[in-house]
């Protein structure tokens, strides 16, 4: 496939601002509305995805993501721990404290405990945020509920650990060393591995699921398909030089919509303007491609729509 680009970044900005004027409060409306809200805020969404595809200043990438990965380094302009501080935090009920190995790090984990003689599938939940606390233990919790063993991993400089934050590249090295981890436990079953997580964990979740087929179903909250719009409007997340367009492509899930390895559902708020479009073209690209991936809108917002989307992806990875 060929690429797309825009002509300036100036326009990228103009089409934003358009949106957050106009798309804002009509999303508003329509979730007022009931009823049809499903049909007209999808067929909203496709309309801007498509205005989105014209602007982005990403090259859609014909090379396998895994491929590119092996092929490149990130240049790191500021070396340190994850942007949220936050302090190591003890297990909580249900969930027992482990370390897994990634590269030379030793990182850690919660997860639920193990039944004897019994394996289950499993699912590997990466949160949000860029700090490890006990409510991202707690949004797994369907997923516990349905019969699923889970693990939420901490990733490297979150929560006092080592390593530096690379924001959504090394950081898709602990996740795949964490399924691995998960798929050598005893009571589990390594055949029946799933991957999911909200927001930065969401977006997490799509880069693995294109870095690797470990996975048997893949599904992201609210996850960021395009870094070259989140992290440039983040600037705090900037920790690699932003003059490389390349750096934001390699994080940037949209770019190598063609190289997702698994069936994957990308779950967004219609109230969540910022990611949806982008998500919305994610899928449009993989399914050229003949990829099994879907776009979900869900009633709520970025954090609210969460409810509403875990339910479907159990049902979605009991189907796989």
């Amino acid at each position: 496939m060929g690429s797309r680009r825009s002509s300036t970044r100036s326009s990228n900005n103009t089409l934003w601002t358009i949106l957050a004027i106009v798309g804002g409060p009509l999303l508003l409306l329509l979730l007022a509305c009931g009823g049809a809200i499903y049909w007209v805020a999808h067929t909203f969404t496709r309309v801007i995805s498509n205005a989105v595809a014209s602007a982005s200043n990403l090259e859609i990438q014909d090379q396998d993501y895994a491929e590119a990965r092996s092929q490149f380094q990130t240049r790191l302009l500021r070396h340190g721990p994850a942007p949220q501080r936050a302090p190591p935090v003890g297990p909580v009920r249900g969930a027992t404290e482990v370390e897994y190995p990634s590269g030379n790090l030793r990182l850690k984990a919660w997860m639920t405990p193990a039944v004897p003689g019994v394996r289950k599938p499993a699912v590997l939940f990466l949160h949000g945020g860029f700090s490890f606390g006990a409510d991202d233990w707690q949004m797994a919790g369907p997923y516990q509920y349905a019969g699923f063993v889970v693990l939420t991993p901490w990733l490297r400089g979150e929560n006092g650990q080592a390593g530096d934050f690379t924001l959504f590249y090394d950081e898709v090295n602990d996740v795949l060393a964490a399924a691995e981890y998960l798929a050598r436990q005893p009571h589990v079953d390594s055949t029946r591995i799933y991957i999911a997580g909200h927001s930065a964990g969401g977006t997490l979740t799509l880069l693995a699921a294109q870095a690797s087929r470990r996975f048997r179903a893949a599904a992201s909250f609210s996850g960021s398909p395009d870094q070259d719009r989140f992290a440039r409007t983040n600037p705090e997340y900037l920790v690699f030089d932003p003059n490389n367009l390349r750096e934001f492509i390699l994080r940037s899930p949209l770019a190598f919509a063609a190289s997702f390895k698994c069936p994957v559902r990308m779950y967004y708020g219609y109230q969540d303007a910022y990611f949806g479009p982008t998500t919305e073209h994610t899928a449009q690209i993989a399914k050229q491609h003949n990829l099994d991936v879907e776009a979900v809108g869900v009633l709520g917002d970025h954090f609210t729509s969460v409810g509403s989307a875990m339910p479907q992806s159990i049902e979605f990875f009991q189907s796989r």
